[in-house]
């Protein structure tokens, strides 16, 4: 716990923000629109640049968090009151999706978060966030961010968010932390919505497509292309069913082994009116999840991915009329930071800045 009497300024105090491991800008586009001035972003994929600053007003920086200097940093906070230091640290190595066999700290992801607080001790931000998947808490990694952020002198809060309660319309558990010099801070109530949003509060709006076919007003609805076989399996789908419900002919070989016969998760549709799974990095694929469209015959679309991780329609993933791959935008919508988790982050320390200084 914070020991010191640390006020920060008052009288409207300004306040600068910069995105570790900000990828395409989930983070930074949902602090901004809670009026957090985000000034900045560090990723070291190149190709997130372009979507990143598109569609906010913030510097891409293309560096590792390994690599760039907390005076590279520093130089976003000039003439700030408050500083603040967010960031997603690469996620996978700590996720149940990962492997079971893999050894989870051979990853070189594994000591990102080491990183991060490195970066916290030499710049010495007045507030920092940090959002990750849920099983991380588990991990003496993430006991050792915690004791180093108390022992810097912060006041420290995390827990488990189910993001439905945010207006995420996922099925997705995710950690949040918060911590400042100031006093205790904690999650925005105020963010709490009284009614999940559904698949079909996001998505029943968009104009129909077939498998394979890119809509000409929007090239990011765009939906894979399906199998003969696939698409035979998608059609005899039922909403919230299984491939249980398919003719024995178009079973798999996995679902007739004892071992893969409960397994359940994979080629299946949505309903309308409840939540979607959560969103993976391979969202676009019938086969990788329960990611079947409700009625149309074919696997969401790179449109409907990026609306379920709360990015507005008209976000922009890559130049017009720039060729893309939907593996690779696949990758960078499922990787984000939802949007409403970034907006719940800002919201969150507006009010814990207007707590400690009696200025909005």
């Amino acid at each position: 716990m914070n020991t010191t009497d640390n006020k920060p300024a008052t009288n409207s105090p300004r306040i600068a923000a910069v995105d570790l491991f900000c990828g395409v800008g989930g983070l930074t586009h949902g602090m901004q629109r809670k009026g957090i001035p985000v000034l900045a972003g560090v990723d070291l994929e190149a190709s997130c640049k372009f979507p990143y600053e598109a569609n906010n007003n913030a510097k891409f920086i293309c560096k590792s968090v390994t690599e760039i200097t907390s005076q590279e940093i520093s130089q976003y906070y000039e003439g700030a009151d408050i500083r603040v230091l967010v960031g997603c640290a690469p996620c996978q190595t700590f996720s149940n999706h990962t492997q079971k066999n893999k050894k989870r700290q051979e990853d070189s992801k594994w000591s990102l978060l080491y990183s991060f607080l490195d970066q916290i001790k030499a710049i010495r931000p007045d507030i920092v966030s940090m959002e990750n998947v849920a099983e991380l808490a588990r991990y003496e990694i993430f006991d050792d961010f915690v004791l180093g952020l108390e022992t810097e002198g912060y006041w420290v809060s995390h827990q488990v968010v189910n993001a439905a309660n945010y207006g995420v319309p996922q099925r997705r558990r995710r950690l949040v932390l918060l911590a400042s010099r100031f006093g205790p801070i904690s999650l925005a109530e105020s963010e709490r919505t009284e009614k999940q949003v559904t698949v079909r509060d996001v998505i029943a709006g968009l104009p129909k497509i077939r498998a394979g076919e890119t809509h000409p007003s929007d090239s990011l609805h765009h939906s894979s292309c399906l199998s003969p076989i696939n698409m035979a399996r998608i059609k005899q789908s039922k909403p919230g069913g299984t491939w249980k419900d398919w003719d024995e002919s178009l079973l798999a070989e996995c679902h007739k082994k004892p071992s893969g016969s409960t397994y359940s998760s994979v080629y299946g549709r949505m309903e309308w009116d409840k939540l979607c799974p959560t969103i993976t990095t391979q969202f676009y694929s019938f086969g990788t999840g329960r990611f079947g469209h409700p009625e149309q015959n074919r696997a969401l679309s790179l449109r409907e991915g990026a609306m379920m991780q709360t990015f507005p329609q008209d976000y922009q993933f890559f130049r017009k009329g720039e060729k893309f791959y939907t593996r690779h935008v696949g990758r960078m919508i499922g990787n984000a930071v939802p949007v409403k988790l970034g907006e719940l982050v800002g919201q969150s320390i507006l009010e814990h800045v207007y707590e400690y200084t009696g200025n909005e």
